[in-house]
């Protein structure tokens, strides 16, 4: 499957809930602007279908993801229903000329996988953020105006990681994550190397990268207060060629959450 996800497949998403406090972070502000990441790889006609794993190989959740590009915009949406009743769900609007750049991004998570029931609204050309979600019962609601950076990644990572140049030692991204205030962190992504993988007869090897949570002072010691050390990494493998694609993910989905692994479903027969 060409197409990516992530969140996510952010998805990661899972990824995305490793976050600083926002005010730490915004007293940074050169910290967080870096150059969008170039298009060497357009995006385009895509249905793929994708399993939700524990570690333990336990799938919880389906999922499906297609694509649909009209000149030079994406919109992509992206949904796992989950065993137990639980959804994620996320559609992201994005324009792909010369450099990935997002343009809104809408995400639905709720039901009993989930710590906190949230619903998060970003247009990115405006920097308008609603944020809804259930605590103690009660509905509330958050509307920011938050001037986000060129390069800001939600809905994007997996796009973005098939189009990163694998020799370069470090890439960094930012992203606005929610818990529920929204916060603004940076991303470094980082390749460790190939690793080997079959699929039936055929032998690949797809490119691992560490994705990281940068950083510090009082803001990583919220994080380590709220996960009771430093923020998991994220790890998402890639294959490169002519026709890059995405194989798997191993991260958090929220905030505090357990890691679980992304991976291409198997197909069923009929």
């Amino acid at each position: 499957m060409r197409g990516r996800t992530g969140a996510l497949l952010g998805l990661l998403v899972a990824l995305l809930g490793c976050v600083a406090l926002r005010d730490a972070a915004l007293r940074q502000p050169e910290a967080l602007r870096a150059e969008p990441v170039a298009v060497r790889y357009t995006e385009g006609l895509t249905h793929g279908f994708l399993a939700l794993q524990t570690l333990e190989n336990k799938t919880i959740a389906d999922g499906q993801m297609t694509q649909v590009a009209q000149g030079d915009q994406v919109k992509q949406h992206l949904i796992f229903r989950f065993h137990d009743g639980s959804i994620y769900e996320e559609t992201t609007l994005f324009s792909q000329r010369v450099h990935f750049r997002l343009l809104s991004d809408h995400v639905v998570q709720r039901g009993p996988s989930f710590k906190l029931p949230i619903e998060t609204s970003i247009n990115a050309s405006t920097g308008q953020v609603t944020i809804r979600y259930t605590e103690d019962g009660e509905t509330k609601v958050l509307n920011e105006r938050i001037e986000l950076p060129p390069d800001i990644a939600n809905g994007l990572i997996f796009t973005l990681m098939k189009n990163i140049e694998p020799k370069a030692p470090r890439t960094t991204v930012s992203m606005l994550a929610t818990t529920p205030k929204p916060q603004l962190v940076r991303l470094a992504i980082v390749p460790q190397g190939n690793e080997p993988f079959s699929i039936g007869n055929f032998q690949h090897e797809a490119m691992r990268y560490v994705v990281k949570v940068e950083i510090g002072g009082k803001a990583l010691g919220f994080l380590a207060r709220l996960f009771g050390k430093e923020p998991p990494e994220t790890h998402i493998w890639v294959l490169g060629g002519e026709a890059p694609a995405f194989v798997k993910s191993e991260g958090p989905f929220y905030v505090g959450g357990p890691v679980w692994r992304i991976q291409l479903a198997s197909a069923g027969f009929f």
